[in-house]
């Protein structure tokens, strides 16, 4: 028996031990991914997460799928090369660039798509060669995950799928692999009738230049006969001029217009001061600052934070900033100390007992809505995956039979992401924040559970009636029309990668005496939209609530009277018109259809639960439409 417990302790502290080592292996395995992103990148500060649905790109965090347990070579090579292709990336892609450059049309926009990726692995593998083979064979599994090696005819496989190789040999010099030899066998032709050796020595020529290269592109979507027309172009001036964009043209639009509203005292606009004049910069499109950009000329980073994000181009008549360099944008935690916070968050909870059953029935009907919109798809006859019950009798009878594993795939709507933009001015106060706040707590905890990921923003400002920029004003002189005469305060309670758990106490800030102040909707919605941009996923909701129009005493004040409204109106116009988010509104005791398209007015708050649920769920229901954009020149 002594014998026995001896064997049996043995055992436990050999598989204590090959546990350990296990872990330990892994540990370094991530490790070692994450400082090779670091380097491949250039940017020290790059992180790489493993646990998530599919591989992704937030900013400069890499997120790639849970390893398992016992990862084979290929699996880590593959992983490795998810890492190193968007380690590349960071490095060679300009985003903003990219899509300010992006067709509307989906096909061209997938045919862009492809050929910058090619690009990249160019630069990228010739600067790094040690990343080439990590970064094929990812190309070589997703050809197998999208079954193109099996393909037979043009319907089987796309047009960028090709491209992509055909692209990839003229500029890296290497042959597809053998997976994608049956794909280029049927597009090769075609292409080459398309496509000559000119124009891929072009692309060669150019695959240092990313903006060159987008052009050339743009040239071989017409050679192809698809449409170019942009995704992130500007809409036609309301003013009724031809071209945009142009100094002195956006002046003169801008005085007839402040003429027309309001007549300007003396020593107005039209008498401006030189000293004025200096204060008045204005910036591409009608997007004014009245600030200069610092002794260097560089802008400051509240400058660059609040300023419309991929909207500089879009015609926002003569709003202008009088200094941005008291604005913040802020987390929720910056904002309260952790205890204060929690018991921020238990007086929330108490306030709505009653109600939060209600809204979680509300909520899981969404969550029941969007499952049952999945596509329960599974590949049968793998290695790896779940035990597929079907083949438990073959088991039985040989446990060394092969593929009795299967797989589901992912379903689309998990390629989505939903911003809540929650206005926090003080008409909110009360019953109508606490609802709202109660609301995007359980919604947010439900979509993620159905793979949605969110993210929940406040905007309101950091004084009454204009704080340190008015102050600024006044010391300057008073310059007439002078424009945004607050402090902003953007809030981020939620970012769309964190957890709820995490940012849950979070929400409990919006209780918080003197938080709520003031509200400028306008800038707010550029940040928001802004934030969304930059998000990988393919589907981009953006949802404010609200219980009114814009108001700030200062900048009412100084300028004409429907200021704020009249640059809130343009905003949603080209968010609505020129952007493929998709934009909803709530309005609370407050009509908002004069303002969105798309948009609910509620009377009593607590209906809010409610009609948030049944809006994200005709959405989910609808295919996104692409707007009409305008060619690149």
């Amino acid at each position: 028996m002594i014998q026995n417990e001896e064997m049996t302790r043995r055992a436990e502290k050999d598989k204590i031990s090959a546990m350990t080592q296990e872990h330990d292996t892994t540990e370094n395995f991530k490790q070692a991914t994450e400082s090779t992103a670091r380097a491949l990148s250039g940017h020290g500060d790059v992180e790489v997460v493993f646990g998530g649905h599919q591989a992704d790109l937030s900013g400069r965090t890499i997120h790639l799928p849970a390893l398992p347990q016992h990862p084979d070579d290929t699996l880590v090579t593959y992983m490795r090369g998810l890492a190193d292709g968007m380690a590349l990336r960071l490095r060679y892609h300009d985003p903003a660039l990219h899509r300010k450059t992006m067709p509307a049309d989906p096909k061209a926009r997938a045919v862009c798509e492809a050929l910058e990726d090619a690009r990249i692995e160019s630069v990228g593998t010739a600067d790094y060669p040690g990343a080439a083979g990590n970064v094929e064979a990812v190309l070589r599994h997703d050809v197998r995950q999208r079954r193109l090696d099996r393909a037979s005819n043009m319907d089987d496989a796309p047009l960028d799928a090709a491209l992509r190789f055909f692209a990839r040999e003229a500029l890296t010099g290497r042959p597809a692999p053998a997976e994608a030899q049956k794909l280029m066998k049927i597009w090769r032709p075609w292409l080459k009738s398309h496509i000559d050796g000119a124009d891929l020595a072009l692309l060669m020529e150019t695959r240092h230049d990313q903006a060159a290269f987008a052009r050339l592109a743009h040239g071989l979507l017409k050679k192809m006969d698809m449409p170019d027309e942009l995704a992130d172009a500007p809409p036609p001036s309301e003013a009724g001029a031809e071209q945009d964009g142009k100094q002195g043209q956006d002046e003169e639009r801008a005085k007839e217009e402040s003429q027309a509203q309001a007549a300007p005292p003396p020593g107005g606009r039209e008498e401006e001061t030189g000293e004025q004049a200096e204060q008045s910069v204005e910036m591409e499109g009608g997007f004014e600052t009245g600030e200069e950009n610092g002794a260097d000329g560089g802008e400051s980073e509240t400058a660059r934070g609040n300023a419309p994000r991929h909207a500089a181009d879009a015609p926002f008549g003569n709003y202008k900033i009088y200094t941005a360099e008291f604005d913040e944008t802020v987390r929720a935690q910056e904002l309260c100390d952790p205890e204060e916070l929690q018991k921020l968050r238990k007086t929330l909870d108490k306030q709505l007992v009653h109600l939060h059953s209600v809204i979680t029935r509300l909520a899981n009907r969404l969550q029941r809505k969007l499952m049952a919109q999945q596509t329960r798809a599974w590949e049968f006859d793998l290695d790896e995956g779940a035990l597929d019950s079907a083949r438990l009798s073959r088991i039985v009878a040989n446990p060394q039979w092969p593929a009795t594993y299967k797989r589901e795939k992912h379903a689309e709507f998990r390629d989505t992401v939903v911003t809540l933009l929650i206005d926090n001015s003080g008409s909110m106060r009360g019953r109508p924040i606490t609802i709202a706040a109660l609301s995007t707590d359980i919604l947010a905890r439900t979509l993620e559970r159905c793979g949605v990921r969110v993210e929940i923003l406040g905007f309101t400002t950091r004084a009454w009636k204009g704080g340190a920029a008015r102050e600024k004003w006044l010391a300057d002189g008073k310059p007439a029309f002078p424009g945004r005469l607050n402090d902003l305060r953007h809030i981020i309670y939620k970012d769309a990668d964190s957890p709820w758990r995490h940012a849950r106490p979070s929400l409990g800030l919006m209780l918080r005496e003197g938080l709520l102040k003031e509200n400028i909707d306008g800038e707010a919605l550029l940040w928001a939209h802004g934030r969304l941009t930059v998000r990988p996923e393919q589907r981009k909701i953006l949802m404010v609530i609200s219980d009114g129009a814009p108001v700030d005493d200062s900048t009412l004040s100084a300028n004409q009277g429907n200021y704020l409204e009249e640059h809130l109106r343009r905003v949603i116009d080209w968010i609505e018109t020129r952007t493929p988010v998709q934009l909803i509104a709530i309005g609370i005791g407050h009509d908002v259809t004069r303002y969105y398209r798309r948009a609910v007015t509620l009377v009593d708050a607590e209906e809010l639960g409610g009609v948030i649920t049944e809006k994200l769920a005709e959405l989910f229901d609808e295919k996104p439409v692409q707007p009409t954009r305008k060619k690149m020149r």
